[in-house]
């Protein structure tokens, strides 16, 4: 597997048009030339900014299908950090409400837009929805570009799909497109019990990397049978002072920051000169960057694109059983209010996944 870097871009932001009133199209299919005429869906929609009981479970029109795009009949999607920030109003002037919002989907392709040629009708696909796109993947259908669709692992089934897109596509481009993480390296990977920390471990291990990461210690055996190397109870070790022990002084290629606050500030300590950091959260707290300029390192604030190209090696990587899902626990979609509850409150082991159906 080649880890050459991926092309990378930019996050388009638009805003969420109104639920109520949106006009139905006719939807282009490989039907025989015929359109299938679709005219409303459930969705969990969120109603206000707030807790997680704001989702209300509602009937709302299937959105429109431009000719670029699929329309796909959610079979399992998956909630993410960003999902409950949203809802919390984190990103309020992003989003207008009532929305959708969610932004991984598994499903299977009911409906092709007439410039589509890479699917038809029937195909198995996932991918990761625009991150304040117009409508999320809390519902039972969803539209997208056909250019950040892929063909789902076929090894996969739609429930462990669903848990790789955003979290998958992110640990790639924190290790492979901006981390230019190479064979024989070291990493620190935060919280490698995480979404995006547990898929990590697994690919930094496939690149060939010499793996330390933090956690709690009772998550010591679940990282260590993802792959890592050096396990970190950050509770109870200082992850400065061992990476300076067990590297003798000389730090580690590169780190990724699921983590935020002062970890950014803390890391660069032990990061080699010319090194590199990944980072997926904001900066909350002013923090001082001298040790990075000082050392010549290379800091990354990583906000992942979506695009076919990483989901299609992500897909070779699971194909090969090189990766791997990790689910922390499955809900049907309509239980959205504990399923939330349950991720913020933190100690989760990989995804979320809530279920529409299987079949």
């Amino acid at each position: 597997m080649s880890f050459a870097q991926a092309a990378t871009g930019y996050c388009e932001v638009r805003e969420l048009p109104q639920l109520s009133g949106t006009e139905i199209p006719s939807l282009f299919t490989l039907n025989q030339g015929e359109l299938a005429q679709m005219e409303s869906m459930k969705a969990a929609v969120l109603t206000a900014f707030g807790d997680a009981e704001k989702f209300e479970i509602q009937t709302v029109p299937i959105p429109t299908l431009k000719a670029n795009q699929v329309l796909v009949r959610v079979c399992a999607t998956s909630i993410n950090p960003v999902d409950y920030q949203t809802r919390r109003g984190d990103y309020k002037e992003l989003v207008r409400l009532p929305a959708i919002i969610g932004v991984d989907v598994s499903g299977v392709i009911e409906a092709v837009g007439e410039a589509v040629t890479d699917f038809k009708v029937g195909d198995n696909v996932y991918y990761s929805p625009q991150i304040f796109g117009e409508f999320g993947s809390y519902a039972q259908y969803h539209v997208a570009d056909a250019a950040i669709v892929a063909l789902k692992p076929a090894n996969l089934s739609h429930i462990e799909a669903a848990s790789f897109p955003l979290a998958g596509g992110t640990a790639w481009d924190c290790l492979v497109t901006r981390g230019n993480l190479q064979v024989g390296e070291t990493v620190l990977i935060h919280a490698g019990a995480g979404g995006v920390g547990s898929i990590a471990i697994q690919l930094a291990k496939a690149i060939g990397a010499y793996v330390f990461t933090t956690c709690s210690s009772r998550n010591r055996d679940f990282v260590t049978a993802l792959g890592a190397d050096r396990v970190i109870d950050y509770k109870n070790e200082n992850y400065v002072e061992v990476i300076r022990q067990e590297t003798n002084g000389l730090g580690v290629d590169l780190v990724l920051d699921t983590i935020g606050g002062e970890t950014i500030q803390r890391s660069l300590e032990i990061i080699r000169p010319f090194g590199r950091l990944t980072s997926i959260v904001d900066v909350a707290i002013p923090q001082s960057l001298l040790e990075a300029w000082g050392k010549n390192l290379s800091i990354h604030f990583v906000f992942s694109p979506q695009y076919r190209a990483k989901l299609e090696a992500l897909t070779k990587l699971i194909e090969r059983q090189q990766l791997r899902p990790v689910i922390d626990s499955v809900w049907s979609w309509d239980q959205v209010v504990l399923a939330h509850q349950h991720l913020e409150q933190g100690g989760t082991r990989g995804k979320v996944v809530l279920k529409f159906t299987e079949n």
